[in-house]
């Protein structure tokens, strides 16, 4: 007997029929002799609605309200996923990420797991009960709700699972695992059979949207392994785990996956004074506005000494926010002006392999300029190279490179359904 938590994304449970689907895997899974827990998120588009919705009412949704109002999404349909197990002959209760023990920080919108206290969850499926829960939603300590940010429902998934001890964390979504790039705009994308928790993360934090960032963290902290699959199908997925078991072929290639980003934007400050702790007010600031930075790239100016000039990225909701407060401070430090381009287009390519082989950067630079793409800034980790491009060419240069690095499968990747989350 195993406990298993089981994910649903959106596109699972987006219509009735969706719904009835998922109940029978539920349940098949429950008479199996398996102790389940089930996340479920909003059905189809409901969160883009309600947001859609809010902000038909007021351009200025009061933050607090606004978690109410998109808490509603997951509550709706862990109501109608449990009626439908029920429906299957297995006895399913629903409960809100309050009613389950979820406890967050005050941050409306994106707020950080605090804690959990499962007693109701763990005594539902010792009874012998499917519990479902509202993912995307916790409680303060004021006993207001709150949201954990978009995707925030597969972070939720996990946290339980390792406050359960559970044997396995399986994420439900519309393809039919982790693949090499999004099939969307790469339609030769492949399967991943495995993956480490290391490249996860920076597949999720450059732009795949398969797993949630704050998930693949949480799996990696509490050592939660994960097995990514399709509710529209039986195959078998990807499982994210420590280290991976690579036994040749696909397995062991360098590269394992090319991830794009359409939602960042680039800010440069010029003419920044070219002296001690110059960059330490600038990010400091750009923290305090609690912006994220990803990638940074400064230059000395060889024909105007004493000033250099920084860019960075942002997501690109962060971009006004992390200009308005730069602004707010030139004067105390020194910078002659901001330049935004709220546009850019991210291209990364991720693999352990890089660690010990030599020529992937060249290959990856020789791909880009054989394309005629232009790179605008670099960032490197151990595992990963990122570029900044021209957003008009990000999808064409993405098919490029994924073929350039063997990663083209012999048959267009499956999707099922929505948007991939």
């Amino acid at each position: 007997m195993a406990l298993i938590v089981q994910k649903f994304g959106g596109s699972s449970v987006a219509d009735p029929a969706g719904l009835r689907r998922v109940a029978k895997r539920i349940a098949q899974t429950s008479k199996a002799g398996n102790k389940v827990v089930v996340v479920v998120s909003a059905m189809g588009d409901t969160t883009d609605n309600l947001l859609d919705l809010a902000h038909n009412v007021t351009d200025n949704p009061p933050a607090r309200e606004l978690d109410i109002l998109l808490t509603a999404g997951e509550r709706i349909s862990m109501a109608l996923l449990a009626m439908a197990v029920n429906d299957e002959g297995v006895v399913a209760r629903a409960f809100t990420g309050q009613q389950a023990g979820l406890h967050t920080d005050a941050r409306y919108g994106n707020a950080s797991i605090t804690g959990i206290v499962p007693e109701r969850i763990f005594r539902t499926v010792q009874d012998g009960a499917v519990a479902i829960i509202a993912g995307f939603q916790g409680v303060n300590d004021t006993n207001d709700v709150t949201t954990l940010g978009r995707g925030g429902s597969d972070t939720t998934a996990v946290a339980f699972a390792a406050a359960l001890g559970a044997d396995v964390c399986e994420i439900y979504t519309d393809v039919d695992g982790v693949l090499s790039a999004d099939p969307r705009i790469v339609p030769a994308a492949s399967q991943r059979r495995e993956l480490s928790y290391e490249e996860t993360l920076e597949l999720a934090a450059h732009g795949a949207k398969v797993l949630h960032l704050r998930a693949v963290e949480f799996a990696r902290k509490f050592n939660v392994a994960l097995h990514v699959r399709s509710s529209f199908s039986e195959n078998e997925g990807t499982w994210i785990v420590e280290e991976t078991a690579k036994q040749g072929g696909y397995e062991d290639a360098v590269v394992v996956g090319v991830a794009h980003d359409r939602n960042q934007g680039k800010i440069s400050v010029t003419g920044v004074p070219n002296l001690p702790g110059s960059a330490a007010k600038i990010f400091s600031c750009v923290a305090e506005a609690d912006c994220n930075i990803d990638m940074i790239v400064q230059n000395t100016a060889l024909t105007r000494v004493g000033l250099s000039n920084i860019s960075f990225t942002v997501p690109r909701d962060q971009v006004d926010l992390a200009v308005a407060a730069l602004r707010a401070n030139q004067t105390e430090f020194g910078f002659e002006d901001i330049a935004v381009t709220s546009e850019i287009g991210i291209l990364s390519i991720v693999g352990a392999g890089m660690r010990s082989h030599s020529g992937v950067s060249s290959k990856l630079f020789k791909t880009l300029g054989d394309n005629g793409v232009n790179v605008d800034m670099i960032s490197t980790s151990e595992i990963r190279i990122s570029v900044v491009v021209d957003p008009n060419v990000l999808d064409a240069a993405a098919r490029a490179v994924h073929t350039a690095f063997g990663l083209d499968a012999s048959e267009e990747a499956i999707v099922y359904g929505g948007t991939g989350r």
